[in-house]
C-alpha cells in the first residue's frame, strides 16, 4: 500500500496587508518610488543596508538560516515511518498557492491532516485538489478539525472513508493495515468509518505519553518541533483546542530530557521548539526540568508559556540557566475586566510583572494581543493600547480577534455579549457585539500600531521580522537591536505613514542617519554582502 500524506498549515495571515506600500514589500509601488526619489534615494533597498563585524560586511536583513519544521507532519511521517508503511508527502502550504505537484506513481489511501483547517470551505479545498490529482482514492482524514467535526465532514464528504480522531499513533496503522486487507476498521480505538450506509464511532483511546516513543527525526534536524503535552488545563473561551483534545496529559521532565538529548545526538539538533500551548506548567514539571537542563547535554529551546508562571527573577535566571532562548506569551489584553471574559485566568499585574521580569533578562520573548475581543471597549482596549504605546519593551503581535468556529466556548456569552457573525467558520468575516464591531476593531488595531511606532523606542510589532535571523545584530544588545528595527519599520512605513511626500522623504533621511550612528550603512552593491547566519 502507498500513502500519500498531506499536512502543512493554513491558507491565510490575517495580518499580512498591514506592509502593504512599505519599503518592505517585494513589489514597490508609485508612492513609495517617488518618497525614495525625493529623498535622494532612488534605489535604495533595505536589503542593501549593512554593518561589519570581524571585517566582513554583513546584510542586516540575513535570511532565517532554518524555519521549524511543521509538527503534525514530524509526527506523522514518524508513525507512517516507524509502522513501515511506504508513503510521500504533499505540503498542504503547497495546495492553497496551487503549487502542489502531483506524486507520481499509485496512490491507494491520502491521509489528510485538518489540524490547521477552520472551516468546510478549507476542507473543500484540499478534498478538490485529491480529486483533481489522485481520483478515486479513499481518504482518511484526522486533526483538530475532524476531532470536533467529524460527523459534517463524514456527512457532506462520502471520499472520506474514515476520521481517526484524538491520537494516531497506534489507531492510524490499524487503519491503513485494514485497508490492505480489505477488512472491516470494527474495534480500532478512535476511529469513525463508514460501514455501508452507516456511520460508526469507535470508542476513544490515549497514548501512554510517557511510555509511547517521542517521534523519530530522520537525518540532520537544526531545528526540532517539540511536542511535551496533549490537551490544555484551561479554558480560555477564544480556543476550541481542549474540545478537541479533552484529556490533558504530559511527558515528565525526565523524558522530555531524555528526547531533547537524542535529538542533540542523533540530528545534531540546536533549538528545540516546544509547540505545546503552555510548556511552562505544571509548576512541579517546570521546576525539575529547571534542576535538570542546566547539567544536560541539550539544545537550547523556546516554548509558550502563561504571564503568571513568570513570577520571580529566580525563576528567569534559571530559565536563562536551561538554554531558554525565546518564550511566546499570550498577554492578550491589559484590561483585567476583558481577561475575566476570556477566561484568561491571568490578570493585568502579573502580565505587567512577567513583561517586566523579562525585560531586564537574557530570556527573549514575544508578547500577543487581541484586540475586539467579545464585550471589550474601546475604552477598555485603550488601557492595552496605552500599555503598549507607554510601557512595553520587546517584540509583540496585535491581533484583530475573529471567529474561526461556532464550538468556541465565547458563544456561551452570546446572548449576554450580543455575539454576531456573518460566518462563524471564516475568521475573515464581519462581527459585531456590545463592545464593537470587526471594522472599529480593525481601525484600533491600525491605530494602535501607528502608535507604538511612531510613539514608543522600546515596542516593536514582530511581523516584517519573521523571514530573517534573528537577532539582526546578534553581537549587540536586546535594546541596540530594537534600536535598529525602530528605525528600519520608520523608514519602510514612511510613504504610508505621512500624507506628504517631502515629509517621507525627511523620515527616510533621518532613519537612514539614526541606523548610521548605531553602525548600519547602505551598499550600493548588497551582492558582495554576506548573508549567513551570525
Amino acid at each position: 500500500m502507498r500513502v500519500l500524506l498531506m499536512s502543512g498549515l493554513g491558507p491565510a495571515n490575517l495580518n499580512s496587508g498591514y506592509l502593504s506600500g512599505s519599503l518592505l514589500e517585494g513589489d514597490r509601488g508609485p508612492r513609495a518610488t517617488q518618497v525614495l526619489q525625493r529623498a535622494g534615494h532612488p534605489d535604495l533597498d533595505v536589503n542593501q543596508l549593512a554593518f561589519e563585524k570581524g571585517g566582513r560586511r554583513y546584510a542586516l536583513l540575513r535570511p532565517r538560516p532554518d524555519s521549524v519544521p511543521h509538527l503534525t507532519s514530524v509526527t506523522l511521517t514518524s508513525i507512517l515511518a516507524a509502522s513501515g508503511h511506504d508513503f510521500v508527502r504533499v505540503p498542504l502550504e503547497e495546495v492553497w498557492t496551487s503549487q502542489a505537484r502531483p506524486p507520481s506513481g499509485d496512490i491507494d489511501v491520502v491521509l489528510l491532516s485538518s489540524t490547521f483547517i477552520w472551516n468546510e470551505g478549507i476542507v473543500a479545498t484540499a478534498l478538490k485538489w485529491i480529486a483533481t490529482h489522485v481520483p478515486d482514492t479513499p481518504v482518511v482524514m484526522g486533526g483538530q478539525y475532524t476531532n470536533l467535526k467529524f460527523m459534517p465532514v463524514m456527512r457532506d464528504h462520502p471520499e472520506v472513508i474514515a476520521v481517526v480522531r484524538g491520537d494516531a499513533e497506534e489507531s492510524l496503522p490499524r487503519v491503513l493495515d485494514a485497508l490492505q486487507a480489505a477488512a472491516t476498521l470494527d474495534g480500532i480505538p478512535n476511529v469513525v468509518w463508514r460501514d455501508g450506509p452507516r456511520i460508526q464511532i469507535n470508542p476513544l483511546a490515549y497514548v501512554d505519553m510517557e511510555l509511547f516513543p517521542s517521534p523519530t527525526v530522520s537525518g540532520s534536524a537544526p531545528i526540532v518541533p517539540y511536542e511535551s503535552m496533549r490537551g490544555c488545563p484551561f479554558d480560555c473561551k477564544f480556543c476550541s483546542f481542549p474540545a478537541a483534545s479533552p484529556k490533558w496529559r504530559y511527558k515528565s521532565a525526565e523524558k522530555i530530557v531524555h528526547d531533547w538529548t537524542a535529538y542533540a545526538a542523533h540530528n545534531d539538533a540546536k533549538m528545540i521548539s516546544a509547540m505545546d500551548s503552555t510548556f511552562t506548567v505544571p509548576p512541579t514539571r517546570l521546576r525539575r526540568l529547571l534542576e535538570l537542563l542546566p547539567g544536560a547535554e541539550t539544545p537550547p529551546w523556546e516554548g509558550f508559556s502563561r504571564a503568571n508562571t513568570i513570577n520571580s527573577p529566580e525563576l528567569v535566571e534559571n530559565l536563562a540557566r536551561s538554554r531558554c532562548r525565546q518564550l511566546h506569551i499570550g498577554f492578550e489584553s491589559m484590561n483585567d475586566e476583558t481577561l475575566k471574559r476570556m477566561s484568561k485566568r491571568v490578570s493585568v499585574r502579573q502580565n505587567r510583572r512577567a513583561g517586566e521580569l523579562l525585560s531586564r533578562s537574557d530570556v527573549g520573548y514575544y508578547v500577543f494581543f487581541i484586540v475586539g475581543y467579545p464585550g471589550e471597549t474601546p475604552e477598555a482596549f485603550a488601557d492595552t493600547s496605552d500599555f503598549l504605546v507607554d510601557e512595553y519593551v520587546g517584540h509583540f503581535a496585535l491581533s484583530r480577534f475573529s471567529i474561526t468556529d461556532e464550538t468556541m466556548p465565547l458563544w456561551q456569552d452570546r446572548d449576554e455579549l450580543r455575539i454576531v457573525s456573518d460566518d462563524p467558520t471564516d475568521p475573515t468575516a464581519a462581527w459585531s457585539h456590545v463592545g464593537m464591531d470587526s471594522a472599529e476593531a480593525s481601525r484600533l488595531q491600525k491605530e494602535t500600531l501607528d502608535r507604538v511606532r511612531h510613539g514608543s523606542e522600546t515596542a516593536v510589532l514582530h511581523l516584517w521580522q519573521h523571514s530573517f535571523q534573528h537577532w539582526l545584530m546578534p553581537h549587540r544588545d536586546r535594546l541596540t537591536n530594537i534600536r535598529v528595527e525602530k528605525c528600519v519599520e520608520r523608514m519602510a512605513m514612511a510613504p504610508v505613514d505621512y500624507p506628504d511626500v517631502a515629509q517621507a522623504a525627511k523620515v527616510v533621511n533621518d532613519e537612514l542617519g539614526k541606523l548610521r550612528d548605531l553602525g548600519i550603512e547602505r551598499t550600493d552593491d548588497s551582492r558582495t554582502l554576506c548573508r549567513d547566519a551570525i
